[in-house]
């Protein structure tokens, strides 16, 4: 069970309002990409997920599993669990070239299984700039314990 809501939040650590990369600064571009995928996640948006992410995309939860994308984008657009929000802050952009490394911070809370769930995470996005777009390859998050 831990897997699914890990899945779901997986997906939701990243993306506001549409897919068209601007051309302004490069930082900016991918912070945008990060609010845009999480908030195809929060409206379960199958679509603008398929988009966003490459064909060889893979996630990793807090839990350790991996999930590729045909599989994180089912938990994240069906089933029990859902998230009513998601915030992110500390976002930090890395460039290497036509890869870019996105980390930070982001604050969920839904439900899981219809039981009341939160969560603080750190996360890092690896993206790739392919036909003058970006998309995901890889994601990892890490949950931040409460001690």
């Amino acid at each position: 069970m831990k897997f699914t809501w890990g899945l779901a939040l997986v997906g939701l650590l990243v993306a506001p309002l549409s897919w068209a990369q601007t051309s302004g600064a490069p930082e900016q571009e991918l912070i945008k990409l990060e609010n845009t995928w999480r908030q195809a996640v929060v409206t379960r948006d199958k679509v603008a997920l398929q988009r966003l992410y490459a064909a060889e995309y893979q996630s990793i939860d807090q839990e350790g599993a991996v999930w590729d994308k045909e599989q994180d984008i089912l938990i994240d657009t069906t089933g029990g669990s859902r998230l009513a929000s998601f915030t992110l802050d500390d976002l930090k952009v890395q460039f290497y070239g036509d890869v870019a490394v996105v980390t930070g911070h982001n604050t969920s809370h839904g439900t899981f299984l219809d039981r009341a769930a939160k969560g603080d995470y750190r996360f890092t996005d690896v993206f790739v700039k392919r036909d003058a777009r970006w998309q995901v390859v890889n994601s990892q998050v890490t949950p931040i314990s409460e001690d």
